[in-house]
């Protein structure tokens, strides 16, 4: 069983607790898809919550997204938001009598098949439908009105979808609560929330009580940003050989060997393969090595991870963003293993690929997401604990001095500053041994847990 969680954390680790990893995906994503078109500006922020749900296909902005919407879209939107609320599990109301709908696209239709959804559940929604949704701020008029029945555009109806799973889940008192905790002085309070950098739709909406916190906040702390674009040129200037040197002078015959298995496996050029030093392939590889279980692409999970979430809302409400490593920093980390180190952690990700374990990386992902979202603390540790495995240069440099160094940072802020601070960093450095809680603990802070 060792043996099975060390090939399985050698991926997940890899994929899912280094922000440097994310770094390539997301900048991947960034420079395939093309500029956002014609959208309402004030829109935007309820789109970026929209986008995380899974209730749309991002390519609708393209496609018409300020014109009426179409039937078939109209349709698929309330499928998806209907099955985002049927997941929540909610006692029916017996006492449930629908109100008409048209089906005719209309503002005031929508909001009626809207509202079916919801009052089919035990919840305080009353019997007006559009009493309703105004209470809630789902719906929202202009100079002109609610124009109830003028057509819906596309993006009337995705934000009033977004709106309403937000207000659905508040209302239940549900919405993923992630692993937090507080640590506070006499006059800061700090937030600390530990992060998956991988995620699907089914994380999100977060518990409501989490994303006020973060609103409230004076600014958001993360290990480094990873939406500055001036940090990727030096990851690239790093990550690559440029001496004329490629892999292949840098490993074992049995690693290239291993290489070029996994090579063909996938369909890949071995030369775009060996100018990438081996930290780097193993970051690769591990985004590559996950299987389609959440039928999802590893772009796709990338930017539905928990930390690109909070640094794109951070960005669109300007919030500033501190660092507490930086990406400069964290790749010199990996470019400060040895050589040996190096090829360990690549030849562990090549044999997961190779020989896949009895229990793969998807099964353990998916427990850290439904821990995550339950809060629970104590099965996310466990599930952590385990895959730690034994001590080597990789988890050392993983962890270690640097829980220390991000909480001597984070005591640094609880002295020198006032206000509320956002901390989101992986969840492991808060979960293993010797963490970021316990560094903080140590130096006589008390560490909360985020939910009393």
């Amino acid at each position: 069983m060792k043996k099975i969680m060390k090939r399985t954390s050698a991926a997940l680790l890899g994929a899912s607790l280094m922000l440097t990893t994310v770094v390539p995906v997301i900048h991947a994503e960034e420079q395939t898809t093309p500029l956002v078109p014609s959208i309402s500006e004030w829109a935007i922020e309820t789109l970026n919550e929209g986008e995380k749900y899974g209730i749309y296909s991002t390519d609708w902005y393209f496609d018409g997204f300020l014109q009426e919407i179409p039937v078939d879209k109209v349709n698929e939107l309330l499928a998806l938001t209907e099955k985002k609320i049927a997941s929540l599990g909610l006692a029916e109301n017996k006492q449930y009598k629908p109100v008409s709908v048209k089906n005719d696209n209309t503002r005031g239709d929508i909001v009626n098949r809207l509202y079916n959804i919801v009052a089919r559940y035990d919840l305080p929604v009353g019997t007006d439908a559009v009493q309703f949704m105004k209470e809630q701020n789902i719906l929202q008029g202009s100079p002109n009105g609610l124009q109830l029945e003028k057509k819906a555009t596309t993006q009337q109806a995705v934000l009033l979808a977004v709106r309403f799973i937000q207000s659905t889940y508040a209302l239940a008192e549900q919405g993923s609560k992630g692993v937090a905790w507080v640590v506070e002085d006499e006059d800061t309070l700090i937030y600390l929330l530990g992060s998956i950098h991988l995620g699907t739709p089914d994380l999100y909406p977060f518990d409501k009580k989490l994303v006020t916190a973060f609103d409230e906040s004076d600014a958001l702390l993360v290990e480094a940003n990873i939406l500055d674009t001036e940090a990727l040129e030096y990851y690239s200037e790093k990550a690559m050989y440029t001496d004329g040197s490629t892999l292949k002078d840098a490993v074992a015959p049995e690693t290239y060997a291993k290489l070029e298995q996994v090579a063909k496996l996938y369909g890949l050029p071995m030369d775009q393969l060996t100018v990438q030093k081996p930290w780097m392939l193993s970051s690769t590889l591990s985004m590559l090595a996950m299987d389609d279980s959440f039928g999802m692409t590893p772009q796709e999970m990338a930017m539905h991870g928990i930390d690109i979430y909070f640094l794109l809302n951070a960005q669109l409400q300007q919030k500033p963003v501190i660092e507490l490593e930086g990406t400069r920093a964290q790749v010199d980390m990996f470019e400060g293993l040895s050589p040996e180190a190096q090829e360990q952690s690549l030849v562990a990700v090549l044999d997961s690929i190779i020989h896949p374990s009895e229990e793969n990386q998807s099964e353990v992902l998916q427990e850290w997401f439904t821990s995550w979202k339950q809060g629970n603390v104590e099965e996310f540790a466990k599930s952590f604990q385990a895959m730690e495995g034994t001590s080597s240069e990789f988890n050392e440099m993983l962890f270690g001095l640097r829980d220390e160094q991000m909480a001597k940072k984070i005591m640094n802020v609880l002295e020198e500053k006032e206000g509320k601070y956002f901390v989101v960093v992986g969840s492991g450095h808060f979960l293993i041994d010797k963490n970021i809680r316990y560094h903080l603990e140590k130096s006589g802070y008390k560490v909360k847990p985020f939910y009393q």
